[in-house]
């Protein structure tokens, strides 16, 4: 569990206001393709009215070879031109300091590092080094891994290297099994990071967390019910067409039809009267932490049992009853079976290593 400290960190107070508004929202491919393709999509975008920055993939780091990855630099005019044309701010992925440096020539006008990219320390401060001096907005996406530190590092080396016009995106985080998501969204940790770096703004990517064009809609609705910052969201004339991740791509008109449906919520809350409600909140929280320490008074007191008689800590079989007795109570009460699980798993961890400390002292 990360310690409960915050970072502080200097940003800038709003790192696009020159560029977007309340909620920025990104729109663009996956990858620019041609340079028919991106004015295409720059046309239709700008049409819809609902666009603050236009996006488009340069480079591709692809997990097998022989995939589309990328056009590369000479794509970067295109992507410009495109922007120029229909007014519009662009922004594309570095994962190296030859696409930092190309990207700064060619003028793009906002730089995002890739997931691929965060997760490795090196190929940032490589990236942090190269735009040192410069004032470009640098947004910063989750490491494929939910590693908190990871993120924040990324955005401490970016920092250290003058650059304080830093938002993040939150693109979820690959795992096993099966999953409705190619990437859960753990909205957990963008929450936290926002707790841990107070100010920072996080945009959510929707497409790289659904992965099926189907689930886009909710997702976006979802990041802004949780109070994030804005979206990114891969659009393309011909999605079926796309010479990468075709299945979460949207048409123009189909993210029209998103971002208008989507209902904005007020931060504030002036004009509800939610104190009695808040303060009934934190009396019971106290009141849980309260049962939880006498809970763990018990645990105490059985650890020292087991010690004198020379029983083994974990016993599985009630540890299993007891998870199966609880998650079936929580259930009839409107408490998933997840959320339940995940509550004893954390009480059991925590009885497990006071068990430990007091039958090995």
């Amino acid at each position: 569990m990360n310690k409960l400290n915050t970072i502080k960190m200097e940003l800038a107070t709003n790192p696009l206001e020159k560029l977007v508004k309340k909620h920025t929202i990104i729109a663009g491919p996956c990858s620019v393709e041609n340079e028919e393709q991106i004015h295409e999509i720059a046309k239709q975008l700008s049409a819809s009215n609902q666009v603050d920055i236009l996006r488009g993939g340069i480079w591709k780091p692809r997990t097998r070879p022989n995939s589309f990855e990328g056009i590369g630099a000479p794509a970067l005019p295109w992507l410009k031109s495109a922007g120029k044309a229909y007014n519009l701010p662009v922004a594309t992925e570095i994962a190296n300091s030859l696409h930092a440096e190309a990207a700064l020539k060619a003028e793009i006008d906002i730089l995002w590092l890739g997931a691929r990219t965060v997760v490795n320390p090196f190929a940032v401060q490589e990236i942090a080094d190269a735009l040192e001096g410069t004032d470009i907005p640098v947004l910063v996406k989750n490491p494929v891994n939910p590693d908190l530190e990871l993120w924040i590092g990324a955005i401490e080396r970016l920092h250290k290297a003058g650059i304080e016009n830093i938002m993040a995106i939150h693109r979820g985080f690959s795992a096993t099994g099966n999953s409705q998501y190619r990437n859960i969204p753990k909205w957990d940790i963008p929450i936290e990071l926002k707790r841990r770096i107070p100010g920072i703004k996080i945009i959510v990517d929707p497409s790289h967390i659904a992965g099926t064009r189907a689930l886009i809609p909710s997702l976006s609705q979802k990041a802004l019910d949780l109070d994030f910052d804005g979206l990114m969201i891969e659009t393309h004339h011909n999605p079926d067409k796309a010479l990468s991740d075709a299945k979460q791509q949207v048409t123009p008109e189909d993210f029209k039809g998103i971002i208008d449906n989507l209902t904005y919520r007020e931060r504030k809350n002036e004009a509800l009267n939610l104190d009695d409600l808040r303060e009934t909140i934190d009396d019971l929280d106290k009141d849980i932490l309260d049962l939880v320490i006498k809970r763990m008074q018990i645990v105490k007191d059985i650890a020292n049992f087991k010690k004198n008689h020379n029983v083994t800590i974990l016993q599985s079989g009630r540890w299993e009853k007891m998870l199966e007795d609880r998650i079936g109570y929580g259930e009839k009460n409107d408490l998933t079976e997840k959320f339940v699980y995940d509550f004893f798993k954390a009480i059991h961890a925590e009885s497990i290593n006071k068990q430990s400390k007091i039958m090995n002292d």
